[in-house]
């Protein structure tokens, strides 16, 4: 799994009051982990927009701000009414680990010594190691959330440390506000970050300042980060096809899995063969083309394609001057086109 970016709909450690407007911009740029807090709406708007988040086909996340006790237990009990499917944040471990029992949630708390609010996270890089190693080693302490950006200790330090001392997923959050910072979290081994506050007031470094542009370029940098880029572009049939004119050597043009896609040109009769393990597809895209087999006659047009299976004999033959193919066929196929009956091949198709 490549890193985890996770949107906050927050604003100073708080739910912000437009938080399902925000929601549907994010769904639409194809966020796929989305958060709140446990502070800035009213119960019945968090629930409704813990709802909303599922129903957008993303994981909901509740992240505990509350520092004190009884509070904490409020927010843990909140997000089993909620039904949120993962809980970040807090630090009554021992208090709230028994209220997520059996409930499915997942609990991210917060490693080291959390002070203030907005939160900080207070210590040496020894004692929030400390701090890790002992929550990590918990039952029901499914990960860590860790305020690295909030740190007074040099944070790549502070993630690397950690994610090294831990066999669980660590979360960052704190101020993630450039791809810089994303790809520090990578190099820690982090699972995870979250943005909230820099999206949504236009701060990361993006084309414009809108949220939309905002998720846009974040998005991207992560797929970048994971090396979850396309190197491909399109290609123009017509185009290729232009680049050679030699016929019965297909030329390899792209690959998917185990399978390639070859163009070739066919002009005349090619012999009887056939392919001992691999199943090819013929598809043209200009001139007809007769496949022969023992059976019957096969005439493919324009924009028309044939299977033909392994171990079946056929003969392809261009009904017009030059028929333009395009073959599919798995890479280990050897197209030899072995005449039966002892003839040999006309023809080496290549492989280039």
């Amino acid at each position: 799994m490549g890193l985890r970016f996770i949107f906050m709909l927050t604003r100073n450690d708080q739910t912000v009051e437009n938080a399902l407007v925000h929601l549907e911009t994010a769904l639409a740029a194809g966020v796929h982990h989305i958060g709140f807090k446990d502070v800035g709406l009213p119960f019945e708007k968090l629930k409704d927009l813990n709802s909303a988040i599922k129903e957008g086909g993303a994981t909901s996340y509740l992240e505990v701000v509350s520092l004190d006790r009884e509070s904490e237990l409020r927010s843990a009990q909140a997000a089993v009414d909620i039904g949120v499917d993962i809980l970040l944040g807090g630090t009554h471990v021992d208090d709230v680990v028994p209220v997520l029992a059996e409930t499915g949630i997942l609990y991210y708390p917060f490693a080291g010594r959390i002070e203030g609010h907005p939160s900080v996270l207070a210590g040496s890089i020894e004692e929030i190691v400390a701090s890790a190693k002992a929550l990590a080693a918990r039952e029901g302490v499914h990960g860590l959330d860790l305020l690295a950006y909030r740190s007074t200790e040099y944070v790549p330090a502070v993630m690397a440390a950690v994610c090294a001392a831990v066999a669980k997923p660590v979360i960052m959050a704190g101020s993630i506000d450039n791809a810089e910072r994303i790809a520090a979290v990578k190099e820690a081994r982090g699972a995870g970050f979250t943005i909230g506050t820099a999206a949504l007031d236009g701060n990361y470094p993006a084309e414009a300042t809108d949220l939309p542009s905002q998720l846009r370029e974040i998005m991207k940098d992560v797929a970048g980060i994971n090396d979850h880029i396309s190197p491909y572009r399109k290609k123009n049939l017509d185009q290729s096809f232009s680049g050679f004119s030699d016929t019965w050597s297909p030329k390899v043009a792209g690959q998917i899995n185990d399978m390639q896609i070859k163009l070739a040109k066919f002009e005349g009769n090619f012999v009887w063969h056939y392919h001992p393990k691999e199943d090819a597809l013929y598809f043209v895209h200009r001139g007809r083309l007769q496949m022969k087999f023992r059976d019957r006659d096969e005439v493919i047009g324009e924009g028309e394609f044939i299977i033909v299976p392994h171990g079946v004999e056929h003969c392809p033959v261009a009904l017009s001057d030059t028929c333009e193919v395009v073959l599919l066929e798995p890479n280990t196929a050897g197209r030899r086109g072995d005449a039966m009956g002892g003839s040999g091949a006309k023809k080496e198709l290549e492989r280039t």
